[in-house]
């Protein structure tokens, strides 16, 4: 059966869905299909709002807003030619509707033609009588243009417009922060504060703010006040724990943890910190206890897997930290954290041969630091394989061209390894890099102060340094 326009259903939403689920026929108003069809685009049912859309322009053919909610789907799901050809139509019917102008916006942007997109918003403001969506967006393709100065402007605008979208809130202070302007954002949310002292989340980022100046008795009064806001504000009790930690007042943290633990479902970043504090305040059984749950709760979460390594490598139980190590390489063999980790404890356990394919390793998944290259030459070295530690310095001389450290290593190794010609051309590179780092070679390689014929070599380099 079909309603008069005189019998709208009260709820639309519910109508509609009831609709779909029988043959009967309702009729709404545009404005209840535009409610509708707003409702499931907000809530991610892109089935629903298509066939909301189309049971909509049967009934109201020329509705123009419906048809540009068809447009802002076409769009969404990269139907972008098809989404263009409709607003060329529609800007014929209606060239003063500024949605057609931030729907063309959108397409330029999936585009990447943020520029462009910007120009077409701005035509956009220009005809707008509500203008904060639109800020919104220009704030975002600034973003995308990493124009961090006049995003953070826009997105202002949207909060000094609506004071409660914090979305548009966190995007101002994303900018601040990317700016490295603290003292700003400090600034900027002490204003917004002042306006409304009872916001949990304006709190929230006060505290980060002051954490990242070290600015730590300040930062723990942000967050209780954050706390006075909203007593089950997760987020406020597990930074306030994190302020605690730095203050050494790790007994108050541990609480603070724990509270998030009480409110929901406890997480693998709550057990992981408790189980730091314990370790800081020598409670070794708790402290493993909280590592344990850690990866019991998250076994992909490497942070955990390391701080049980780590604990057991301070206490020099290297066969313990191995085992879990091992674990965790089993999870995620990929993971270059783990098999640097694994290079050492192989190292200490002087089993060079392992920790040397380790360490090659952590290299082949990207870790390139200076410190890797060095202990995988060392650990070559220990494994009686000079040439493979040479062959080692100079890959990674490659992506540390500045270190004068792996040359003076090289230099000692080709001494070791009697090869007299290319140890005096190494040190004498080593020595016009850096000459002032030349202890690093005479505490290493000792063994040479003895040796005439090594000590015409590193006189003949510094001769030719010069």
């Amino acid at each position: 059966m079909a309603l008069e326009s005189s019998e709208r259903p009260s709820q639309p939403i519910a109508k509609f869905e009831s609709m779909l689920k029988t043959d009967d026929v309702y009729f709404f108003d545009a404005e209840d299909f535009e409610d509708i069809i707003h409702h499931y685009l907000n809530h991610g049912k892109i089935a629903l709002a298509k066939k909301a859309i189309k049971i909509g322009l049967q009934q109201h053919p020329v509705s123009i807003e419906l048809k540009l909610l068809n447009v802002e789907v076409l769009v969404f799901e990269n139907n972008l030619d098809v989404a263009e050809l409709m607003l060329d139509e529609l800007q014929l019917l209606d060239g003063s509707n500024e949605e057609i102008y931030i729907q063309r916006a959108n397409i330029l942007s999936k585009k990447d033609n943020h520029e462009a997109a910007v120009n077409l918003l701005q035509k956009a403001l220009d005809l707008a009588e509500d203008s904060f969506d639109i800020y919104s967006l220009l704030g975002m393709e600034y973003l995308f243009m990493d124009d961090f100065k006049k995003a953070k402007e826009n997105f202002m605008r949207c909060v000094s417009h609506d004071q409660h979208d914090y979305s548009s809130l966190y995007n101002v202070i994303y900018c601040f922060e990317f700016l490295e302007d603290h003292e700003g954002a400090i600034q900027y949310l002490n204003d917004y504060l002042d306006g409304n002292p009872y916001c949990e989340v304006a709190w929230h980022q006060l505290g980060k703010q002051y954490f990242s100046k070290k600015m730590f008795s300040e930062a723990l009064t942000a967050y209780d006040f954050a706390i006075i806001s909203d007593d089950s504000f997760i987020g406020a009790y597990f930074e306030k724990g994190k302020v605690l930690e730095k203050m050494g007042r790790y007994e108050e943290a541990i609480e603070n943890y724990e509270t998030t633990i009480k409110i929901e479902d406890p997480t693998s970043h709550a057990y992981l910190r408790i189980g730091k504090c314990y370790e800081k305040l020598g409670n070794d059984d708790m402290a493993k206890y909280y590592y344990y749950q850690t990866v019991h709760e998250d076994p992909l979460l490497d942070k955990g897997w390391l701080a049980i390594t780590n604990f057991y490598i301070q206490k020099k139980n290297y066969k313990k930290a191995l085992y879990y190590i091992n674990k965790a390489l089993n999870i995620d063999g990929e993971n270059s954290d783990y098999w640097k980790r694994c290079a050492h404890i192989n190292s200490c356990l002087k089993c060079f041969d392992q920790a040397d394919y380790a360490y090659g390793q952590a290299i082949e998944l990207g870790d390139n630091e200076l410190d890797t290259w060095l202990k995988w030459a060392e650990a070559a070295e220990s494994n009686n394989d000079l040439e493979d530690a040479i062959a080692i310095l100079g890959r990674g001389t490659e992506f540390h061209p500045e270190s004068a450290e792996l040359l003076y290593l090289r230099a000692g190794y080709h001494l070791l390894n009697h090869d007299r010609v290319n140890a005096r051309l190494v040190l004498t590179q080593a020595l016009k890099k850096d000459s002032d780092k030349f202890y690093l070679f005479q505490e290493k390689f000792e063994q040479f102060s003895q040796s005439e014929w090594a000590l015409d070599i590193i006189a003949s380099a510094k001769k030719a340094s010069r």
